[in-house]
């Protein structure tokens, strides 16, 4: 189901909104603050425009245009120029705050190009060099760690009266690999063999899996139909099934063998071990398909007895939705450990944890930092995992 029409007219009229506003910004303190003489002024505005304008193309284009090699490579331009948009945009913001700090410990104005004490005006010039040209090779340096395949992590996951017979299962956890314009069958490949190679008990997909239709993707995800484990693989959506056709997609990775998890459960036996898998749609899935509005209570419903519950949901934030029934270990994604600096420092503004193994409440969570990426092909702090989940057995709550 596509998005509903008002909400993409609202989601457009607030990108355009931002877009003119940052546009707007960067000419000034990038352009403004280098005093260029004519024509070059004229030039370096129509640039820093041009900029943006690439940008927002390729990241509306692509979606309009279908996949294709045209909207493909568009897309990896634009979203590699989004990645220097946000570190050039850092750096000014960054850049701006010390100058503004100048003036209110010195008493010497120095945000303004062109006033203040000699030599602070050459070294707004000299930084504005500076942020544009660390920002290439930090984009560079990501682009190189988002494109590799991604390491195993392993975590050892401490469940209260675990019995010994599940001591030691293993999960594989992919989670936010978004299959799509920049990402393709010869980067998922890789990824599925090194999850083959864990020889994991269960793999699991927390979501946004993929960014296009299947009729556009549906080659590119073919290899996760050779995933192999001794309990299978099993998915919930992400937000980004819900932009993409989520019911076709559920359909789809049934036919590889991928098991969805819609408000459903399974009981997963593993020797003496009973082991209970649940799983939700994503947190927000309601505002696109109601008829797909997660619900713990529902997945767990008559669910047989068993040692442990371990929960799929995309978004950690589903972990307050699930409290009070009995879970022992949710398993998430969504945040991508923030993906690139510094914004994995915003990230809890939405969610309760980034990354890793932490408490919410009466359960354990963990939180993948994604095997893929979103928009910009660049990790700048926060690499790409396969997650390799270890439950072990801890002393029973008193």
């Amino acid at each position: 189901m596509p998005i509903p029409r008002l909400q993409l007219v609202i989601f457009l009229g607030v990108l355009m909104t931002l877009a003119s506003g940052v546009t707007g910004w960067l000419a000034w303190r990038l352009v403004g603050v280098l005093d260029l003489p004519a024509p070059w002024h004229g030039l370096g505005l129509a640039a820093v425009v041009g900029w943006m304008g690439l940008v927002l193309a390729g990241m509306v284009l692509p979606r309009l245009l279908g996949k294709g090699p045209g909207s493909d490579a568009l897309a990896r331009v634009a979203f590699a120029n989004l990645g220097l948009l946000s570190f050039v945009l850092t750096g000014v913001v960054l850049r701006d705050l010390a100058w503004l700090s100048w003036d209110f410990f010195s008493g010497i104005p120095a945000l303004a190009a062109g006033a203040g004490a000699a030599g602070l005006d050459q070294a707004l010039r000299a930084s504005t060099v500076a942020i544009v040209g660390g920002s290439l090779g930090l984009v560079a340096l990501g682009w190189r760690n988002a494109r590799v395949t991604p390491a195993v992590r392993t975590v050892e996951v401490p469940l209260p009266g675990l019995p010994a017979a599940l001591d030691g299962f293993t999960i594989a956890q992919l989670s936010d690999v978004h299959v799509g314009p920049t990402i393709e069958a010869d980067w998922l490949s890789p990824v599925v063999l090194r999850v083959n190679d864990l020889r994991a008990d269960l793999v699991v997909i927390t979501g946004d899996l993929v960014d296009g239709s299947v009729a556009d993707l549906a080659r590119h995800v073919a290899p996760l139909a050779t995933l192999e484990s001794r309990h299978g693989t099993f998915f919930v959506t992400g937000n980004h099934e819900y932009y993409s056709g989520a019911p076709q997609w559920v359909a789809h990775l049934a036919t590889l063998g991928v098991r969805p998890l819609m408000n459903e459960h399974v009981l997963l036996r593993h020797g003496e071990g009973r082991l209970l898998l649940a799983g939700v749609p994503d947190h927000d899935a309601a505002r696109i398909l109601p008829a797909h509005a997660p619900d713990v209570g529902r997945a767990l419903a008559g669910a047989p007895a068993r040692d442990a519950t371990v929960l799929l949901a995309h978004q950690p934030r589903s972990a307050r939705l699930a409290q009070g029934h009995g879970v022992d270990l949710q398993l998430s994604g969504h945040t991508h450990g923030g993906q690139l600096w510094p914004w994995m420092h915003l990230v809890w503004l939405q969610q309760p944890m980034v990354a890793g193994l932490q408490k919410l409440g009466d359960l354990l969570v963990y939180t993948s930092r994604g095997t893929g990426y979103w928009g910009p092909p660049v990790r700048i702090g926060a690499p790409s995992e396969i997650s390799r989940l270890v439950l072990r057995s801890a002393p029973a709550r008193g």
